[in-house]
């Protein structure tokens, strides 16, 4: 197992949630390579920040003497930088393939270079394009990949530059694809953090379309818990799929947490739909269930959304 491990975008909501999990559980030393962009904030770490295995390098993955420079010094790479904002991707989608594609085969030329012992990619399951409301198929590692947005195709293109890196040249590549991630630091913009800082302030939320397009939600700690399985046993050359199974309608989410807040259904607002917005995201995770002994443990989504929505209270100062 390596020892220093570079993770791109640690900054971020899910990369943070790793950080925490990982330097809690292991010494292995890290550092965390990132730009700070609207979706990175340093208050993420926060609460590591001083742990001796820990250091931060502020900096973007398509600078390449910095990259190369980092990648020397580790053994291994988890690369969650991206830019990820799907409506931004929309209005610039120049941005996306900059980093998200670029910059990813500018890490993975560094860990050819110096000779990693891994390169774990997270990618998402927005790669797959959707799935029609009626139907009961998930996505697997085998499905056809068919992204809706600029910001889906640029990981469908960065997964295809890991697995042609895998073929030719024989890098130690594992890919991960996870449904939708909710939890505490999470981007202001994201579904959930958005309706809940809307709602407290009684401000409108608005709801795309008929508001009955399909998520499959996961705890973030799960998916940082598989992620770390991934690192340490997934197969070279291979792709996991993550999810809970948890499938619900946006509209219905944003209405249960409405009821928590004790606020209204009133303050709903029907928009234009997104360009291109995908129906339905389900995912079937049985591969890393049964290869790396995997399972969601934060299974009572009802009691996971309350406490979501008590830490966005308490870091907005809304009293209870």
């Amino acid at each position: 197992m390596p020892n220093t491990i570079l993770v791109t975008g640690g900054c971020g909501f899910i990369g943070s949630h790793f950080l925490r999990q990982i330097l809690a559980e292991t010494d292995f030393r890290i550092v965390n390579l990132d730009a700070l962009t609207y979706a990175g904030r340093a208050e993420n770490c926060a609460d590591f920040a001083d742990n001796a295995n820990y250091k931060f390098v502020h900096g973007s993955i398509t600078d390449k003497k910095l990259v190369g420079g980092i990648v020397a010094q580790c053994d291994a790479v988890v690369n969650f930088a991206a830019e990820s904002h799907v409506d931004n991707s929309i209005a610039h989608p120049e941005i996306f393939v900059e980093t998200n594609v670029l910059g990813t085969q500018i890490l993975l030329d560094a860990a050819r270079k110096f000779e990693l012992k891994k390169f774990v990619q997270i990618s998402t399951d927005e790669v797959y394009g959707d799935l029609p409301l009626d139907s009961v198929e998930k996505f697997t590692e085998h499905s056809e990949l068919k992204p809706s947005s600029p910001y889906s195709a640029s990981k469908a293109a960065a997964d295809m530059l890991c697995l042609a890196a895998h073929r030719t040249f024989g890098q130690p590549i594992v890919i991960s694809r996870c449904s939708n991630n909710y939890g505490t630091h999470q981007l202001a913009e994201k579904l959930m953090p958005l309706t809940i800082s809307r709602a407290l302030r009684n401000e409108r939320i608005p709801i795309y379309g008929d508001g009955k397009n399909v998520r499959d939600w996961i705890h973030v700690a799960d998916h940082a818990a598989a992620i770390r399985l991934i690192l340490e046993k997934g197969r070279v050359g291979e792709i996991y799929n993550v999810g809970a199974s948890n499938e619900i309608a946006n509209l219905d989410l944003v209405k249960m947490l409405l009821k928590i807040l004790g606020k209204s259904e009133d303050l709903l607002e029907f928009v234009a739909d997104r360009p291109g917005h995908d129906r339905r995201y389900a995912i079937d995770s049985n591969k890393i269930q049964a290869e790396l002994n995997w399972r969601p443990t934060h299974t009572d989504f009802a009691k996971e959304l309350v406490e979501v929505v008590e830490w966005h209270k308490k870091i907005l100062n809304f009293k209870f």
